[in-house]
């Protein structure tokens, strides 16, 4: 008894927490269990609290955390693409550094990539938007469309020329993920952007 009186007291629990504590437990909730899968009191758990109470000092609702993580993940998305289209101009170099960015994510925040490629947002959110029409995919979108006008990316629709380069990536990252592919997603990369642009460069 003495023994476990002296275990809680080396391990106290927390009474607060920031905002982003708050959005780091959850991105990794969800990305593991899902967003339905994932209650309040795993959150209240994960994050080492005895009440929800710190948790609602800055979301009311699970929606609300899920609905923020969104926002910044995508946002965060957004600008990194605008960064990689002012660096560079061919749409080569451009998906090439998208692709980049992807794989270093499932190497350094793997919970990010899950979120982006398996979180379902029509769960969480009142208005989803697909994927494909959220800002940063658009910009995407639009590497295509240039690649496509100015003779870099073969002559087909460009949001076919989207899906079977992102069809070969996202795949990779996947299989990065679960485990089924056992090294790290840097070391799928280069055959992974070998494959991918293959599958649309013009010939």
């Amino acid at each position: 008894m003495e023994q476990e009186q002296e275990e809680l007291e080396q391990t106290p629990q927390k009474h607060n927490v920031t905002q982003e504590e708050v959005l780091q437990a959850a991105l990794k909730l969800f990305a593991k269990n899902g967003y339905f899968n994932t209650s309040l009191t795993d959150l209240k758990d994960a994050l080492g609290l005895k009440t929800n109470t710190g948790i609602n000092q800055h979301f009311k609702t699970k929606q609300a955390i899920a609905q923020a993580l969104h926002e910044q993940i995508f946002d965060s998305l957004s600008i990194s693409v605008d960064d990689i289209r002012r660096r560079n101009r061919k749409a080569a170099e451009q998906l090439r550094e998208v692709v980049d960015l992807l794989f270093k994510l499932t190497d350094d925040a793997p919970e990010i990539v899950q979120f982006l490629l398996f979180v379902k947002s029509e769960e969480f959110l009142a208005e989803p938007k697909p994927l494909l029409e959220t800002a940063a995919f658009n910009k995407i979108k639009r590497i295509f469309q240039n690649g496509v006008r100015d003779g870099e990316i073969r002559a087909i629709d460009p949001l076919l020329a989207y899906t079977y380069f992102f069809g070969i990536i996202n795949q990779m990252l996947a299989m990065v993920l679960n485990g089924s592919l056992p090294k790290s997603a840097e070391s799928y990369l280069a055959q992974a952007w070998i494959t991918a642009w293959g599958a649309i460069v013009k010939k």
